[in-house]
């Protein structure tokens, strides 16, 4: 079984960014902790980053029949990106939309998810936490 995990704008500067909210550990930090979550449940992951919509929808199209599956932090996108949640449903792959933040106890504009409307499951505020039960629900959902 093999999932995209993709991470949208800023998640490259994590440590850096609000460490208030988002924590000290960075994104290879970030990075090392998903593999090691996927190998653990026998799940093989493909990583990606960008601070571009685009890239982002791309890459969304590039794991139709190559994935079985997405794990997706849209970032600031998520609030944001149309084209995002159509390369989706397009897909339509199963896929669980995660945040390291608490979205929900945000502001106003957070609470918004178009991402959202095309994943099977939110996983909000429990860090790098989120992303395993991620990887971990979706093999279940999909097995």
């Amino acid at each position: 079984m093999k999932f995209l995990v993709i991470n949208g704008p800023n998640i490259n500067m994590l440590g850096l960014r609000e460490p208030d909210i988002y924590g000290r550990k960075t994104y290879a930090d970030l990075l090392e902790f998903i593999r090691a979550s996927a190998a653990a449940v026998g799940v093989e992951v493909e990583l990606f980053q960008s601070n571009s919509e685009g890239a982002i929808v791309d890459i969304i199209q590039w794991a139709y029949n190559r994935a079985d599956g997405i794990v997706i932090n849209p970032a600031a996108y998520t609030h944001t990106s149309v084209a995002i949640l159509d390369a989706l449903k397009a897909v339509a792959l199963p896929a669980v939309e995660v945040h390291i933040s608490d979205v929900g106890s945000r502001e106003d504009f957070r609470k918004l998810s178009y991402a959202g409307k095309a994943c099977v499951k939110t996983i909000a505020g429990k860090g790098f936490e989120g992303y395993k039960e991620a990887i971990e629900f979706l093999k279940d959902h999909i097995s």
